[in-house]
């Protein structure tokens, strides 16, 4: 544990933007870009079609229109839209636009106008002619289907992930431990049923947009609401065909990603717009696009097979996953993965052997994306329920029979590719929730008379803390001629407060306030590189990024110190954020080193760092949730949610209890409310009319607490949280509905209506 007491770090400090956020000043990208071409995307109606003929003329005569653009105009080579480290798992399946559209809600032109009210005019006449094909709709059909979703030749996988465009295949892959079907044939119990996670909607507040330009030099500038800066530049210079250095991408503050922005979901239109005719252009999607054309959660089936003894040890496991990745191939392989190696590894203490497969398919549906959970999502209500369901035909108590199985301090996790749980206090977590919850008390089922039933369920998860061997986090710390500090990143905040995290770090390490330190970021330009905000990765990844930049500027600080006392730079050392002589006991303060810098100076007063991480250690939460049901509606009504969650030392305890909550309130909704449905390959819900998302009312009660850890290869000992505490809610409510009705329900969301009838 850390020998020393911390000034900054596990303080609840309020967010570096909090103010400007409250009262409302211009931060977001429609407030900080000004006057822009109007740009909006004719979109398909129909899920598989070729454009036969396209005419323009009529529309292009509209006052206000700049131009028109199709098939004809833009570049053929294809790229891929997700980001992701390069070279990129996505398979190169995209065009800026093809003349195969593929979904409902592929882009057939994009017009560029000088005001909204002539850009929808002009969309009215455009005249299209389309030769509508099959479209493969159902994705437990789509592999090895006779109609294709991407017959072209020139369809490329960048990395070889066993996809086949020519099976439907994004794609495929089996591992496995042990001998799983010896394990299996010597167990008492073999249970197995199939599990069912639509796809859902990461509604953010902020829809896509982005704004570009060119710049003084001839390049090309754009300021996205984006996860990804520096991800999203490659991109835009793929799609278009021209180097890196001529774009820079920055983002502003951002109203909400939750993943979605990981993908560069609108960039590459106002990017070609702008490119094209040298103006300034904006591309802002309604609601609607957003719902419709965005990049939502990957639709999964997964099969679980599990072998156990009739005491309660979970001997093995099979899991088999097929993911609906959509029109486009995007995350679908590399959020399939994480459905089974962040939960089978949560039965290490037990498992002698598992199997994992999968396979990811094309369909001609609207294309998934990175959503908060990244696929463990589905794999843990998947795995938690089959557990919850072995508890029950054992007739044990779910936490009892987790206890005895659970992965603990120490252990080697085969199906974590290897790692050791170095940091695990998931037992500590199981405990303290079983006590604050009263779970002895709440779990039995009462009946509170009128038609209705109280009771609970459990669950518990794991996630990650980066992308182990790939993700790079990188800062850079500079000394200002006040002795405060800028720091320099290519991480986004998208509200998770990471530029307030980030700043605490560096406080703790310069050992100033947090008051003293600036943040800036993120800029291709000017930031230093940064994979960006996804993965859980910027606490542990980018954290020590910081830490190691602050290192090295002590170091630099040092030599200038000495200077300024006449002496060697080893005679002196970094104490209490001054250069300090134990020897004479003089010292000078950080800003006179800073206007020592300045002056006469060839030592810099800055540093930078990158960092990777060889392991992602994984965060662990249990969560318990108290129900009531209405035997005669249907209705759930949730009580009380309580988790404890295990993120290693949490580096901001208020930020972290905010980051849990927010997560168990979307896990809520997807159980109970969200919900996407296709008529003739078009989501029906177009709108938060017809998409419900939870309010304040749907929550009930919500209480988080934290077993500490200590992460040694973390920043003072931290793990990540952002994405683990969206994973329990699920098959936590999915036990307690159970435990109400007696019907297990294996496929989500669980509606009213399904629990009235009694539907499965």
């Amino acid at each position: 544990m850390m020998e020393k007491e911390l000034k900054s770090v596990g303080k609840s400090i309020r967010k570096k933007d909090s103010m400007q956020l409250l009262l409302g000043k211009p931060v977001y990208t429609d407030d900080v870009t000004g006057e822009a071409l109007v740009v909006k995307l004719l979109r398909s109606p129909h899920p598989n079609a070729l454009v036969e003929k396209i005419d323009t003329t009529v529309a292009k005569k509209v006052p206000g229109v700049v131009d028109i653009y199709t098939w004809e105009d833009v570049p053929t080579h294809r790229f891929a839209i997700a980001g992701q480290t390069f070279p990129e798992p996505s398979p190169y399946d995209r065009l800026i636009i093809d003349r195969h559209v593929r979904f409902v809600g592929d882009v057939v032109a994009i017009i560029a106008a000088e005001d909204e009210k002539a850009a929808l005019k002009a969309m009215k006449l455009i005249k299209v002619t389309y030769q509508v094909l099959p479209a493969v709709l159902d994705y437990r059909t789509a592999k090895d289907n006779t109609t294709l979703v991407h017959p072209e030749e020139d369809w490329y996988p960048p990395c070889p992930v066993g996809g086949d465009n020519k099976r439907n295949l994004v794609a495929s892959e089996v591992t496995s431990h042990g001998d799983v079907e010896a394990v299996m044939a010597d167990c008492d119990i073999v249970l197995e049923h199939t599990y069912h996670t639509k796809a859902f909607n990461q509604a953010m507040m902020e829809t896509f947009r982005t704004y570009c330009e060119m710049d003084r030099y001839g390049r090309l500038h754009v300021i996205s609401s984006t996860q990804i800066v520096f991800h999203c530049r490659r991109i835009i210079a793929t799609a278009l065909g021209i180097p890196k250095s001529m774009v820079r991408v920055e983002k502003p503050r951002i109203g909400g990603g939750f993943g979605a922005k990981q993908t560069a979901v609108c960039e590459v239109y106002p990017a070609f717009v702008t490119w094209k005719t040298g103006r300034p252009s904006k591309l802002i999607y309604t609601r609607e696009e957003a719902q419709i054309a965005g990049s939502p959660r990957h639709e999964m089936e997964i099969t679980v097979r599990l072998g156990a003894s009739k005491d309660g040890k979970i001997r093995a496991l099979d899991l088999y996953t097929l993911s609906n990745s959509g029109a486009y191939g995007e995350h679908g392989p590399t959020t399939v993965g994480l459905s089974g190696h962040k939960s089978i590894p949560l039965y290490t203490g037990s498992v002698e052997a598992f199997r994992f497969g999968y396979d990811v398919v094309y369909t001609n549906l609207m294309a998934a994306g990175a959503y908060r959970g990244y696929g463990a999502t589905q794999g843990i209500f998947a795995l938690e329920s089959m557990v919850n369901e072995l508890a029950e035909k054992l007739r044990m108590d779910p936490t009892v029979l987790r206890e005895m199985n659970m992965v603990r301090q120490g252990m080697v996790m085969p199906a974590y590719y290897g790692e050791v749980a170095a940091a695990c206090a998931l037992d500590k977590c199981m405990e303290h929730c079983k006590e604050m919850f009263h779970w002895d008390e709440k779990y039995p089922v009462r009946d509170m008379g009128g038609g209705k039933v109280r009771t609970a369920g459990v669950a518990m998860a794991m996630q990650g803390s980066c992308i182990s061997s790939l993700d790079v986090g990188s800062a850079t710390v500079k000394l200002t001629e006040e002795g405060g500090y800028n720091l320099l990143i290519g991480a986004a905040d998208m509200g998770t407060g990471c530029d307030t995290i980030l700043a605490q770090m560096l406080a703790e390490n310069m050992e100033c306030s947090v008051d003293n330190v600036a943040v800036f970021g993120a800029d291709t330009d000017a930031s230093p590189y940064d994979s960006g905000s996804y993965a859980s990765s910027t606490t542990y990844v980018t954290g020590k990024a910081v830490e190691l930049a602050c290192d090295k500027l002590k170091k630099q600080m040092c030599r200038i110190g000495a200077q300024l006392l006449g002496c060697t730079p080893e005679e002196v050392e970094f104490q209490s954020g001054k250069i300090v002589n134990p020897a004479t006991g003089e010292s000078v303060t950080a800003a006179q080193v800073g206007c020592k810098s300045q002056l006469n100076n060839e030592e810099a007063a800055e540093a930078t760092a990158s960092h990777a991480s060889p392991v992602s250690p994984p965060p662990f939460m249990v969560g318990m949730v108290e129900i009531e049901l209405d035997q005669r509606t249907g209705l759930v009504t949730v009580l009380d949610y309580m988790a404890v969650v295990d993120c290693g030392i949490p580096i901001n305890p208020a930020l972290a209890r905010i980051q849990t909550e927010g997560g168990i309130v979307q896990g809520i909704g997807h159980t109970l409310m969200e919900n996407i449905t296709y008529r003739n390959g078009r989501p029906a819900e177009s709108s938060f009319m017809q998409y419900k998302i939870p309010t304040r009312l749907d929550m009930g009660t919500l209480k988080v607490e934290f077993e500490t850890s200590f992460e040694p290869t973390g920043p003072f000992g931290a793990k990540s949280i952002g994405e683990i505490v969206i994973n329990t809610p699920a098959p936590a409510l999915a036990h307690a509905i159970y435990r109400a009705t007696g019907v297990w329900h294996r496929s989500l969301p669980i509606t009213p209506e399904q629990i009235a009838m009694g539907e499965e």
